[in-house]
């Protein structure tokens, strides 16, 4: 008599879980080394928030006053937009290459990949921000009444969410084109209600009530507490916390809506 055995399958890896840190970050320092190779997109991620505020600073030349009132909030916007443009391009680009198909066969959590890309970009919004606040602080003659101190944290802050917004919609983009015209319907909206081109007080009030769910209005909030405020106010802490929460929050989501394209 002869006994057949059923093939034996390997279970997949799960993909959930508590963050594993050796996995998160090496998944950082990969994606790191790969944009080592791309000087290109460096360039965009670390310049282009600087050349945006000097070009800004000299429009206003002849009235230094204007810079001073929408550049602190303009410091925090340039790096969220170039951040979200960014880490939208590249994680889409790692999708329809294969690598996170080939990376989500290993084990490796949901988590540890949508961490170890946030951690590998936040390093480098880490080093944007500090080069935008210390170039309009110390270069452009960008006048706060707070501690710079802050205005880089509110800087930061924006720039890992638009690094997060980035991720999030990338699930979503079947081009590198596509991902671009999440610019209009993700960003530009929050860019028109922030309270950047008028008070959010003065809105129909139906738009009031959409900008005060909106992260961008707390980060123009944040960057305004600075801009009017000698020491740290308890609306600036609410403004870093919401800024920073809708940062996880996000984050969150595009865990959650990471997926194998095939089965």
């Amino acid at each position: 008599m002869t006994t057949t055995t059923s093939p034996t399958t390997t279970p997949r890896p799960a993909l959930t879980g508590a963050l594993n840190l050796a996995r998160t970050t090496t998944t950082a320092a990969r994606v790191l080394r790969q944009l080592r190779h791309d000087p290109r997109t460096i360039a965009l991620m670390l310049l282009v928030p600087c050349v945006m505020l000097f070009l800004l600073r000299y429009v206003f030349d002849g009235n230094p006053r204007t810079f001073d009132n929408i550049g602190a909030s303009l410091l925090g916007i340039f790096p969220l937009i170039t951040m979200f443009l960014v880490t939208s391009i590249a994680t889409l680009r790692e999708r329809t290459s294969g690598t996170l198909e080939r990376l989500l066969a290993m084990p490796l959590g949901k988590g540890d990949l949508i961490a170890g890309y946030a951690l590998a970009f936040g390093t480098l919004a880490i080093i944007q921000s500090a080069l935008a606040t210390g170039l309009a602080l110390w270069f452009l003659g960008l006048d706060v009444t707070g501690s710079p101190w802050l205005l880089l944290l509110v800087a930061l802050l924006d720039a890992l969410l638009g690094t997060a917004l980035g991720l999030f919609v990338s699930a979503f983009a079947a081009s590198e084109f596509q991902a671009v015209q999440f610019m209009p319907a993700v960003i530009f909206p929050q860019l028109l209600l922030c309270g950047l081109f008028t008070p959010r007080d003065n809105m129909h009030p139906a738009l009031e009530a959409i900008s005060n769910v909106l992260p961008m209005s707390y980060a123009v909030d944040g960057m305004n507490e600075v801009l009017k405020h000698t020491d740290m106010t308890a609306n600036f802490v609410r403004d870093a916390l919401i800024v920073a929460g809708c940062a996880l929050l996000v984050l969150g989501l595009g865990a959650a809506t990471l997926r194998r394209r095939t089965a």
